[in-house]
C-alpha cells in the first residue's frame, strides 16, 4: 500500500504528523488477516534530499526511502483537488503495483483502480473557519469534498469527529470508520525528566504544561489570562511551560501578553520531538489544555500515560477521550481556569485520583491497536473492491 508522508515535512506537523509517523513505523509489523505483513511504499512531494532526510530523522524514520514526487506540495495537492491528476500510482514505478492508497490527511489523490482510504481528523476548518488562513480553508474544503467523492472508506479519530464530519461534509456516516489514536504507555524515567529539565533550564521548579501548536482554536490566550490571574493570587511558584511550534492566524506576542509581568515563570520552549515529550509530561504537575476544538486531543492521553493530572476543556472530543479521568472546564471562562489550577495543585487526594484514573484510561489506547484497526479498514476496502 502507498502512504503519503508529506505531513512530516510541514512546518508544524502536529498531531497529524505524529499519527502519520506511527503508521509508517508500525504498519510493516502488523499482519493482515490474510497472514501477510503490510508492505508500505511511502511517498512525499518534491523537496531537497536533505529536507526529506531531516524530517524522517525527526520522527525516527531514517530507515525509510520514500518516493519523491516530481511536483512540490502546493502544486501536487492543487492538481489532485482541482484537476484530479496525477494518480499516486503514476508518480513512480515503485508505486505502480500498490493495492491500496492511504491519505492520512485530507490531501486526497484521485482514485485510479485501487481502493482509497482517507483519514479526516475533524472538520475544524468548516466549523471554525476564522481560525484558519484563507489558503488553509480552501485546501480543507476541497480535500473534504474530494474525500466524500473518492474515498472508499474514511477513517476518523473519535465519535465526536465522526459526528462533526457527518454534520458539515458530504461524507456519509456509512463510509466512516472510527479508529482512535494511540499513546505510548511506557513511563518516562527519572533520568528522562532530569534531562528535560536541564535541556530547557527548568531546574527543580514545579511547572504546569501546555502542548500544541499556536493557533486560535488551541485557546492559548485564555490560558495566558487564567495563569496570570492564578499566579497573582497564589502562594505556589509553578512555572508555565508552553511546548509546540508556531501555527497560523495567531499573534503570539499578543496572545501571551498577559504573561509578560511573570517574567521567568513562563517558558515558551518551541517544538519538541517524541524523545523529549514523555519526560516533559512526567515532570509536569499538571497539563492545562483549554482548546476550543479538537478532533481527538492527543496531549490529554499522553499526559495521562505519564501519570500527570489533566485540566482540559469540556468539549465533545475531550470528554470522549478523557473518559472521566480529567477535570473538565468551559473553554471560555478564564476565572474558572484560574480557580481550577489552584484547586488541582493544592488538592493532593484529587490529584492522586486523577493520576490513577488517567493511567488506567491511557492503557485503553495504544498505537499498535490503532494500526491494527487501520489494517482492518484496509482489508474492508479491498474486500469491497474484489
Amino acid at each position: 500500500m502507498a502512504l503519503n508522508l508529506e505531513q512530516l515535512l510541514q512546518p508544524a506537523p502536529g498531531g497529524v504528523g505524529r499519527y502519520t509517523a506511527k503508521l509508517a513505523r508500525l504498519l510493516p509489523s502488523v499482519d493482515s488477516k490474510s497472514g501477510g505483513a503490510v508492505t508500505v511504499v511511502p511517498f512525499v512531494a518534491r523537496h531537497r534530499h536533505d529536507a526529506v532526510r531531516a524530517a524522517l530523522r525527526a520522527f525516527d524514520l531514517e530507515s525509510l526511502d520514500p518516493v519523491v514526487a516530481p511536483l512540490p506540495r502546493p502544486v501536487l495537492y492543487d492538481a489532485w483537488h482541482v484537476l484530479g491528476v496525477p494518480s499516486v500510482e503514476g508518480l513512480s514505478p515503485r508505486l505502480h503495483d500498490v493495492d491500496l492508497v492511504h491519505a492520512p490527511s485530507v490531501a486526497v489523490p484521485p482514485r485510479r483502480g485501487h481502493p482509497l482510504v482517507v483519514t479526516a481528523h475533524d472538520a475544524a476548518p468548516l466549523v471554525f473557519p476564522a481560525t484558519y488562513p484563507r489558503r488553509g480553508r480552501w485546501f480543507h474544503r476541497r480535500g473534504l469534498a474530494a474525500a466524500a467523492r473518492r474515498a472508499d472508506l474514511v477513517i476518523t479519530v473519535s465519535n465526536a469527529a465522526a459526528d462533526e464530519l457527518v454534520a458539515h461534509t458530504q461524507i456519509p456516516r456509512g463510509r466512516i470508520r472510527v479508529v482512535p489514536n494511540g499513546v505510548d504507555v511506557e513511563l518516562a524515567s527519572d533520568d528522562d525528566v532530569e534531562r528535560v529539565r536541564s535541556q530547557y533550564g527548568l531546574r527543580d521548579q514545579p511547572y504546569c504544561l501546555w502542548v500544541g501548536s499556536f493557533e486560535p482554536r488551541k485557546n492559548v490566550g485564555l490560558l495566558a489570562q487564567a495563569f496570570a490571574r492564578w499566579a497573582d493570587g497564589t502562594s505556589l511558584d509553578h512555572r508555565l511551560v508552553l511546548a509546540g511550534p508556531s501555527g497560523w492566524v495567531e499573534n503570539e506576542a499578543e496572545t501571551l501578553a498577559p504573561l509578560r509581568s511573570l517574567g521567568g515563570r513562563v517558558a515558551a520552549i518551541g517544538p519538541v520531538d517524541d524523545t523529549v515529550l514523555p519526560g516533559l509530561y512526567r515532570g509536569a504537575d499538571l497539563l492545562v489544555f483549554p482548546s476550543r476544538h479538537e478532533g481527538f486531543g492527543l496531549p490529554v492521553l499522553e499526559a495521562m500515560a505519564q501519570g500527570t493530572p489533566v485540566l482540559c476543556s469540556d468539549i465533545p472530543a475531550l470528554r470522549e477521550v478523557a473518559g472521566g479521568a480529567a477535570r473538565l472546564l468551559p473553554p471560555g471562562d478564564a476565572e474558572a481556569w484560574a480557580v481550577g489550577i489552584e484547586q488541582l495543585l493544592t488538592d493532593s487526594p484529587e490529584r492522586a485520583r486523577l493520576e490513577a484514573a488517567g493511567v488506567e484510561r491511557a492503557r485503553q489506547f495504544s498505537w499498535v491497536r490503532c494500526v491494527e484497526a487501520t489494517v482492518a479498514v484496509y482489508e474492508e476496502a479491498c474486500a469491497a473492491n474484489s
